[in-house]
């Protein structure tokens, strides 16, 4: 069952959050969010609100995207990133706070079609010939995209069905283009097509972990934000049991 609002609000209180509101004045914080995170994060951010009186404003995307702005100058303050590898990267270059990134999420990829029963529990769908358009992340820049290639060179389509891609900016535009019929199916995030308590909607294939690299999902602290209560508060806030409940029950793991 969802955790309830209230009860991580409350919950974050137990854990001690609430102390940093007594030390520091509340604070607005802009977070740039890996696109298949978004309901999640939208989901998690009333409570972090309650817990702490900081509030967030968020901006969902790919990776990187918000890579290249974050070079660029952008004012985000943490980034929430779809893979392990452009956290690091930003530290390495100087735009993070070394030893501040961490798993937060472990990303399942899906094979998912608007249409029940149109995609099978093995994929096999994918070889059958019975489609036009397939949808994925953008591989340069999302890490989802990347993971569904990687599925296509396993089960040898690559060459097959790269006539057939339609290829989205983001995880969250891929699957836009399934939702909406432009692709009669897609690779995409299991947090899209699976929310708390309720059923998934058209049909899916979970793909096996072992078709793809582990898709850990890493939060950091940029440089913007560095020594500001309300990212720290973030940050640790993402990591509490409540949190993780919730981000649980949007079908991720734990890192």
């Amino acid at each position: 069952m969802p955790i309830a609002v209230a009860q991580l609000a409350r919950a974050a209180g137990c854990l001690g959050l609430m102390a940093v509101v007594g030390a520091t004045q509340a604070d607005e914080i802009l977070v740039a969010v890996a696109a298949n995170f978004a309901a999640p994060m939208a989901r998690l951010a009333d409570p972090f609100t309650a817990a702490t009186g900081h509030t967030l404003k968020l901006a969902s995307g790919a990776t990187g995207k918000f890579y290249s702005q974050i070079v660029a100058g952008a004012p985000f303050e943490v980034l929430l990133s779809a893979d392990d590898e452009t956290p690091q990267r930003l530290i390495t270059e100087g735009h993070a706070v070394a030893g501040s990134a961490f798993t937060y999420a472990v990303g399942q990829l899906v094979l998912w079609s608007a249409t029940p029963g149109f995609v099978d529990a093995q994929g096999a769908v994918l070889a059958s010939g019975r489609f036009q358009k397939l949808a994925i992340a953008n591989p340069k820049t999302a890490p989802y995209g990347r993971a569904a290639m990687e599925v296509l060179a396993v089960r040898g389509l690559t060459a097959a069905l790269s006539p057939k891609l339609v290829t989205g900016e983001s995880v969250a535009q891929a699957h836009q283009f399934v939702a909406t019929g432009n692709a009669e199916l897609g690779f995409v995030a299991l947090s899209q097509v699976s929310a708390p308590s309720k059923a998934p909607a058209g049909s899916m294939w979970r793909v096996p972990v072992a078709l793809y690299k582990p898709i850990r999902q890493d939060a950091v602290l940029l440089k913007t934000g560095a020594g500001k209560p309300a990212a720290a508060a973030l940050l640790q806030w993402l990591r509490s049991e409540p949190a993780q409940a919730v981000i649980r029950s949007y079908g991720y793991e734990r890192g």
